[in-house]
């Protein structure tokens, strides 16, 4: 049903927005956690997934107690299926009871998950579960309902192969180098991580990746293994990068760092690693070695104050202007494109936090202002473009839409006064809705 409806019969009804990239993402997430079961996990598009547990159901105690440990390690509340082939169990854990030993003929025909016009046929001709079609001639449903049906249902039944393309495992990137004899001095350490770094580079090259986070562990003699991680705002490959910003790191430790008796090994793990095509140099490079230098600065920073310490500003998905960006760790975010607009910003980049009022003249109540008074100074409007209105968020409040909540509607304007000043001011409420309009300066256009 639809929204509307829905709320109107359950008026607590929580509702979040549809977002298939996050689904995908978790799809993917459980995909990886499932590793633990079995070596052969493969994706069911949007909502499921497929597991090959041959040979592996007595390690963990027979078929029930695999199953269970699936479904508590998936966190979410889920249909399952064990069968003989990867069909048949799709087709029991979507269109089954769930049931351990349920026969695959007693599915009904919706299993076959043919377009409707099909399936409407099949009912009407009193075929409704598979075993019906199954004592059919295959020709005669063939050439009535399509190859296809038939094709799906001798997969169920295990006639025909339904092999499954199980994800590939990207092996992690985790380098070691051990020594015969302890390292002993702390700048005999940091060129081996350099060589480690160097290394790894080429593997990510190879692959087409960047590393977020960088973690070095040297393995003292005495047991005691100091570690040193590094996150980037971007992903990046290059060990003078990387190697710089772990000698940030070693100068804000509290402690320096002692080799003690020497260091038995060093191991390098690239985390957190996101793709990465290589770049071509153009002869103009201007931009590119800007964005370089800010990254580069961003990730200094981050090092010495800590990443916490260091945000970003990222555009959000609100409605109202004070709150379509938010600040972020400067690490954790990436760096997206924002909404562009022409020669003039359709919005000021200074926003007045809060929007200060204003006492304005128009001509009309609904029309531009004329002239405003701002800190005891009166502009008088050239010119003036709009409106932009820009309604409240009402679908974030508990009531909903209701005629009361008309006061938080905005009327915006850009207009420029006299003297070439140009502001950004709007009406808040609307004349006949709302008593006594108030209007206030939101933002100053450079």
């Amino acid at each position: 049903m639809t929204l509307a409806d829905a709320r109107a019969r359950c008026p607590d009804l929580a509702t979040a927005p549809h977002d298939p990239v996050a689904d995908s993402r978790e799809l993917d997430r459980l995909a990886g956690a499932m590793i633990a079961f079995t070596p052969l996990v493969a994706l069911d598009p949007t909502d499921g997934l497929v597991l090959d547990v041959t040979g592996c159901a007595h390690l963990l105690g027979g078929e029930d107690e695999l199953v269970s440990r699936v479904l508590a390690a998936a966190g979410y509340t889920a249909s399952s299926a064990l069968a003989a082939h990867a069909a048949a169990a799709r087709a029991l854990a979507r269109h089954g009871g769930g049931g351990r030993g349920e026969d695959v003929r007693t599915l009904p025909v919706a299993a076959l998950e043919l377009d409707e016009r099909a399936l409407s046929g099949l009912r009407r001709a009193g075929l409704k579960t598979l075993g019906d079609l199954a004592a059919r001639p295959m020709a005669g449903l063939a050439a009535r309902f399509g190859e296809a049906a038939v094709m799906r249902l001798r997969a169920i039944m295990g006639e025909a192969s339904s092999p499954i393309t199980p994800l590939r495992l990207v092996e992690p990137i985790r380098l070691e180098t051990r020594f015969p004899e302890p390292l002993a001095r702390t700048d005999d350490a940091l060129d081996v991580i350099e060589d480690l770094l160097t290394r790894a580079a080429r593997i990510m090259e190879e692959r087409q990746l960047g590393g977020r986070r960088f973690l070095v562990v040297l393995h003292r003699s005495d047991n005691v293994r100091p570690r040193l991680a590094v996150e980037t705002g971007q992903p990046v490959r290059d060990p003078a990068a990387v190697m710089r910003l772990l000698r940030e790191r070693i100068d804000t430790l509290s402690d320096p760092l002692d080799p003690g008796y020497g260091f038995d090994a060093i191991t390098l793990a690239v985390q957190g690693a996101e793709h990465l095509p290589s770049r071509q140099i153009g002869l103009e490079s201007g931009k590119e070695d800007a964005e370089d230098s800010i990254a580069a600065l961003v990730d200094t920073l981050g090092v010495r104050l800590g990443e916490e310490r260091v945000s970003r500003l990222v555009p959000c998905d609100r409605h109202l202007p004070e709150k379509a960006q938010g600040l972020v760790p400067a690490t954790q975010a990436r760096p997206g494109p924002w909404p562009a607009g022409g020669d003039t910003p359709p919005r000021p980049l200074l926003l007045l936090d809060p929007p200060q009022p204003v006492d304005v003249i128009a001509g009309v109540p609904d029309s531009p202002p004329q002239r405003f008074r701002w800190k005891g100074r009166l502009h008088d409007v050239r010119l003036a473009e709009g409106p932009e209105r820009i309604g409240a968020e009402w679908w974030r409040k508990r009531g909903g839409h209701t005629p009361g909540n008309a006061g938080d509607t905005r009327d915006y304007y850009r207009i420029e006064d006299g003297e070439g000043r140009r502001y950004w001011i709007f009406r808040s409420g609307l004349f006949g809705e709302t008593p006594g309009p108030r209007w206030y300066l939101h933002g100053l256009f450079p």
